[in-house]
């Protein structure tokens, strides 16, 4: 391996580590029997809201990858387009470096149905620009409806500038959308070619992004007592910043970043319970869906070497 496969790794566990330190200097005073009483505490249709959002999350991932195929104009069967989707996030999400991780995931499955490395390149580029514009669009959004979020992580931020941010980032959208429906040419860089998106394809992203990040949030947001709780709007910008921030410091499952950005983003709320609807989220978003992402990996491979021991066999009959 080489230095630079090592890099990303060390960044992600350095992240975790310094997130953990500052996550343990907030929630020091907090005792155990507190936690444990805030997760008891969750009723049992908390639960299942929780689990609903899980399901949507996660459906809506799948479609992430429906959505590049179709920009690649590949057809391929949606059961394992769905559960290529699971495995591919499940994974990366725990792992951390989540293009290089879903990138491996990805060629392995998709290769294995005829697709090239250029275009399984392009899959996860195009997967990942449809995140960024589901949370970008949230954003702007929010940062419109809800510009009141901003201060509960920079204190005295000017409500003005906040909507005025979010128009910007509208606008931005905005060309986004324009260039699509304008079909301007390819892009032609190192050798790479990117084509600009369809109009289906942008409109598909449009919809399918929001969509499992408001799923996601909504984990957390049914697994909050009533007590206290801001509303799924507030929950939803503070789950969009925290998730974002988790992924860009590629901390495996986002540890310790998520628990801080959420402990500073919710004063109002006791501690053990935030921390208890994380460990909900933690359960049904990443724990669950990675153990089962495992079987899946481990059925797919030995799946492979037996197609791989039965092709030298027919050649020589």
């Amino acid at each position: 391996m080489k230095a630079k496969d090592y890099i990303w790794p060390v960044v992600g566990v350095g992240a975790a580590v310094f997130s953990g330190w500052l996550l343990y200097k907030e929630v020091r005073g907090l005792s155990l029997d507190d936690l444990v009483d805030s997760i008891a505490a969750i009723r049992p249709h908390q639960w299942a809201l929780s689990v609903l959002g899980a399901v949507v999350a996660y459906a809506a991932l799948a479609a992430y990858d429906r959505v590049a195929l179709m920009h690649l104009g590949r057809r391929l069967p949606w059961p394992f387009v769905a559960l290529t989707s699971f495995t591919t996030y499940a994974l990366s999400h725990n792992i951390g470096a989540s293009v290089l991780s879903g990138a491996v995931i990805r060629y392995r499955a998709y290769t294995s149905r005829g697709l090239t490395g250029g275009e399984v390149g392009v899959l996860v580029a195009l997967c990942s620009m449809t995140f960024i514009i589901g949370a970008v669009l949230l954003i702007g959004l929010l940062l419109i409806l809800e510009p009141h979020v901003l201060r509960r992580f920079v204190e005295d931020a000017p409500l003005g500038l906040a909507r005025g941010a979010g128009v910007f980032i509208f606008a931005l959208l905005a060309l986004y959308v324009w260039g699509s429906l304008k079909g301007l040419p390819p892009i032609h860089r190192w050798g790479v070619v990117v084509q600009y998106p369809r109009p289906n394809v942008v409109g598909w992203q449009l919809v399918v992004a929001p969509i499992e990040i408001i799923g996601a949030a909504a984990i957390i947001h049914f697994a909050l007592p009533e007590a206290g709780n801001p509303g799924y709007f507030v929950v939803l910008g503070i789950f969009v910043t925290s998730f974002s921030v988790a992924l860009l410091s590629h901390a495996p499952g986002g540890l310790g970043v998520l628990e801080l950005l959420f402990l500073t983003g919710l004063p109002e709320m006791r501690e053990a319970d935030v921390l208890a609807a994380l460990l909900v989220f933690r359960l049904l978003y990443l724990l669950i869906p990675f153990a089962l992402s495992i079987v899946v990996v481990l059925l797919f491979e030995r799946r492979q070497f037996a197609h791989g021991r039965l092709r030298p066999a027919e050649r020589r009959e």
